[in-house]
């Protein structure tokens, strides 16, 4: 409907790696710009000509982790995602990435979108006697694998991935939010860059237009949408109405200051981050 209807010059989400991915083979028919609010890895990679993305993809996220257990002493870790596109993704960099880090998966379990209860599969893990685990997918299963790691007495370093990045999970975890350590863009901790930070102003104006627009704290999510919407707007701006010339200006992009980051696009680099 949006190609053949509304004739759309660009599209901006879906904001979900599953959907993402399922749209791709359309866009890509059509020839029309997308810019992904997704995290997957595989939206971009392989580049795929018309598709875009703004936020950090999952792998970059799995080695933020991997990293800080590293230097932590953290050596056998259980796992446990979502059956999503995100969580399906998340897995295989999590046990891919492992044995770069010397980090052993003692543990890999999963759960559907819809469970209310992963008690079974955390007893699982628990068995195994891991250092940490990690949780790696989207609402409501990151505020309920907390909670039931507290209740089963698991006092163990809980990770989870950047789609953790709004304090309104912090809130449905409740008290068993405390501690939870996971990688997030700067947006979430734009108050506390220095000055001289070339995000900062950024950061501050869009958190400022957000919060009194919204009455709300300020998420990574927004941040993703306003990244991929100033990016279609700046091509528009300097090319005019025309698809192709829309795709090749973002894809050419240098020093572009967003709230994910600054990204700079390449034809091998749909991302545009590191």
């Amino acid at each position: 409907k949006l190609i053949t209807r509304d004739r759309v010059l660009a599209i901006i989400g879906p904001s979900r790696s599953g959907t993402t991915l399922a749209v791709i083979p359309i866009v890509e028919k059509y020839k029309v710009p997308l810019v992904s609010c997704a995290a997957a890895e595989a939206i971009v990679k392989p580049v795929k000509k018309w598709v875009f993305k703004t936020p950090q993809t999952d792998r970059f996220a799995v080695e933020k982790i991997y990293q800080y257990m590293k230097k932590k002493g953290i050596k056998r870790i259980g796992i446990i995602t979502g059956t999503t596109g995100f969580g399906a993704q998340g897995r295989k960099h999590l046990l891919a990435l492992a044995p770069k880090y010397g980090i052993e998966v003692v543990a890999d379990e999963t759960y559907a979108p819809q469970d209310t209860d992963m008690t079974p599969q955390l007893l699982r893990i628990k068995a195994k006697n891991p250092q940490a685990i990690v949780n790696w997918s989207i609402v409501p299963g990151q505020a309920i694998v907390p909670r039931n790691m507290k209740e089963l007495g698991m006092n163990i370093p809980l990770f989870q991935s950047h789609g953790f990045g709004n304090i309104k999970y912090v809130k449905a975890a409740g008290e068993a939010a405390e501690g939870i350590i996971f990688p997030a863009g700067r947006l979430l901790v734009a108050d506390l860059l220095p000055d001289t930070h070339p995000q900062k102003k950024v950061l501050m104006e869009y958190k400022r237009k957000y919060e009194s627009r919204y009455q709300e704290p300020v998420s990574t999510f927004g941040g993703h949408a306003y990244d991929a919407f100033w990016l279609i707007v700046n091509a528009l701006k300097a090319v005019g109405p025309d698809r192709a010339k829309i795709r090749d200006y973002i894809e050419n992009t240098k020093n572009f200051v967003g709230t994910g980051g600054i990204f700079n696009f390449s034809p091998e680099d749909h991302n545009g981050l590191d």
